[in-house]
């Protein structure tokens, strides 16, 4: 069998930085936890990355990257009510993925200017992608919804789905999987764009959040 080529060691240091970033919380761990953790001295990590800020900025542009690529687009073809589902679904699985940003982003973007000039941009397009969304429902007469209101639906999606991991945390942050219970801020999300729906799209959003419920 051919051999698969083995990972170099700074892909190595960002998804182990990552992981101990998502379990323990950024501040929490040093370079010298994530070189134990990779059994490497400290002067490998640090010929790949001379601080914990580079780690973070590198994670952060590897975060901003798979965001753009995974929401870029969303109505490129005829928009139905399971699109409201597949954006909270990729966005909800990057928010996972990424924990570690959205648990101390208040810290992070105080502390790293990456952070704190780029989170902002990431907001506004998420943002648009929610209401590209929401502008396709309305014209397939799906949704009913003034300018205004899909406005501020947008906003308000993002402002859960930004939001959801420290508050999922801070409501039993003693629970071993505190701030992971994403498909729970899905069904949130679900539950502000119904009203906004219409007949058969409605139904088919009750369900699909029912699912959600169910798989509890």
């Amino acid at each position: 069998m051919e051999r698969k080529p083995k990972r170099r060691t700074r892909e190595r240091i960002l998804e182990a930085s990552l992981a101990l970033f998502n379990e323990l919380g950024e501040p929490n761990v040093t370079t010298s936890a994530v070189a134990d953790q990779l059994d490497i001295s400290p002067g490998n990590l640090y010929y790949h990355f001379h601080s914990k800020d580079e780690i973070v900025g590198a994670l952060f542009e590897q975060f901003e990257r798979e965001m753009a690529e995974k929401l870029a687009s969303p109505t490129q073809h005829a928009v139905h009510v399971e699109d409201i589902w597949r954006f909270l679904h990729l966005l909800f699985e990057i928010v996972r993925q990424y924990r570690f940003i959205y648990r101390d982003l208040a810290d992070l973007v105080t502390r790293y200017r990456i952070v704190e000039t780029h989170f902002k941009k990431i907001i506004g397009y998420q943002v648009k992608a929610a209401a590209a969304i929401c502008d396709g429902l309305v014209a397939r007469g799906d949704m009913r919804a003034s300018k205004e209101e899909i406005g501020t639906l947008a906003i308000n999606v993002i402002v859960i789905a930004t939001y959801w991991p420290a508050f999922d945390y801070v409501c039993d942050p003693r629970r071993r999987d505190a701030g992971n219970d994403f498909d729970r801020g899905v069904f949130q999300v679900m539950a502000l764009a119904s009203p906004f729906l219409q007949g058969e799209a409605r139904e088919r959003l009750r369900q699909l959040s029912r699912a959600y419920v169910d798989a509890r």
